[in-house]
């Protein structure tokens, strides 16, 4: 839908370690800067250091730039406390998720000032982590949520239960749980199918199965999916968006459920969800 409020202030969270990122970070601050527009950055570089403000998951903004690629942009979407329209500007090259290149960076600023643009909820995860001890974890995930063996494990035993209702017992590599925002991500890599992203689905997709007979899944994305691993003494992680992880145990579960909070990214180009498909995994004009 088309959005009117007025832009006042405005958080810029930049990819880690790049060079580029921070570069155009300080012009975009200065830009905003001369459009009287309050800002806060991630990590502010020499003098912008001593009168910007630093960026605050937990904090309110009208708009919030991500720049670098599409694990920038799922860093924000994770760790957002409250929901604002997110704006992926792509430094590197592949970007499914962010919305614009570098060039295209200050002409659609000036659109999204004048409230010109829209934005497009995307679907997350709230995923629990129970341990066999009894500690509880939780996490969040805009793409997907991964559960595989190390390159040296065994083949390992998964249970897989929906809306309490065993499906199967997966004996594979791994298992990936995506969003249909994740379903071009590890997903599509697998082997899973491509979903429309705001389809309110999840999608279950075995990781090399031993069964052939072994498919991936969709199913509705209100269902709780319950995964415990069933594999004593292999080396087994467990991945949010490839970006957070931990070990797990034998007999610890996941469980992995729609989010009431959504992201919401920008749409500004006019470029459908089939434009970038085409695009991106060339498919031809």
């Amino acid at each position: 839908m088309s959005q009117q409020a007025e832009i006042r202030r405005v958080g810029i969270v930049t990819k880690r370690a790049s060079r580029e990122a921070a570069r155009v970070a300080s012009d975009l601050v200065d830009w905003l800067d001369r459009h009287g527009i309050e800002v806060a950055v991630d990590r502010p570089s020499g003098e912008e250091g001593t009168k910007v403000a630093i960026y605050d998951p937990s904090a309110s903004y009208d708009l919030i730039v991500a720049l670098g690629g599409d694990g920038t942009l799922m860093s924000v979407a994770r760790a957002r406390q409250k929901e604002v329209p997110i704006l992926g500007v792509n430094l590197g090259s592949l970007g499914f998720l962010t919305e614009i290149s570098r060039t295209e960076l200050y002409p659609s600023l000036t659109e999204i000032l004048a409230g010109r643009f829209e934005t497009e909820s995307r679907s997350l995860f709230d995923v629990t982590l129970e341990r066999a001890e009894g500690e509880v974890l939780s996490f969040r995930a805009l793409n997907d949520v991964v559960i595989t063996k190390s390159a040296l494990a065994r083949i390992i035993d998964l249970r897989i239960e929906v809306d309490g209702q065993l499906v199967a017992r997966y004996r594979s590599d791994g298992l990936i749980i995506a969003t249909p925002t994740g379903s071009t991500a590890y997903n599509l890599s697998a082997g899973g199918p491509i979903a429309y992203p705001s389809l309110p689905v999840a999608l279950l997709t075995p990781i090399c199965p031993h069964t052939l007979s072994h498919r991936p899944l969709v199913v509705p994305d209100s269902s709780l999916i319950e995964i415990t691993l069933e594999t004593r003494h292999e080396e087994v992680y467990l991945t949010l968006d490839g970006q957070e992880g931990m070990a797990l145990e034998y007999s610890d579960r996941v469980r992995v459920r729609s989010s009431p909070h959504k992201a919401h990214l920008v749409r500004i180009s006019g470029r459908s969800f089939y434009d970038s498909l085409r695009s991106k995994l060339r498919w031809g004009s």
